[in-house]
């Protein structure tokens, strides 16, 4: 949701973005082009989806600021080394019912998002 609060700034401003899957049609409200990725870099703008991308995100910001050495010897501090148990992360990967199951739990959250955005008044914005 870092996305909505870097659009909301007119940070994303024509840029490329990502954000969590469930909100990824709400992204040109905030005047950004939605790019699929965990982690997208625009320039100097990096985004990035869902909670466990956040860990990857944060990684690679530490790459592009300390250097990647710094980044693994970081990840091998954490024991990062994830193993999901299923390979449903993605609605790409996800049965139909996961996804329709999400969809409908985020409801409510997808249209206050939505109407908070619409009544902003963003910089950059049309």
């Amino acid at each position: 949701m870092g996305a909505f609060l870097l659009g909301a700034a007119g940070l994303l401003n024509a840029r490329r973005a990502t954000t969590h899957w469930a909100y990824v049609d709400l992204l040109p409200l905030v005047g950004a082009r939605y790019e699929k990725g965990r982690i997208v870099q625009d320039g100097n703008v990096f985004t990035s989806g869902g909670v466990s991308a956040g860990i990857d995100f944060g990684f690679s910001i530490v790459a592009e600021i300390a250097g990647s050495e710094v980044a693994q010897a970081l990840q091998l501090g954490l024991e990062y080394d994830p193993s999901p148990p299923f390979d449903s992360g993605h609605p790409d990967k996800a049965s139909e019912a996961a996804v329709a199951l999400m969809v409908q739990r985020n409801a409510a959250a997808h249209t206050g998002i939505e109407q908070a955005l619409k009544n902003l008044a963003i910089p950059g914005r049309a």
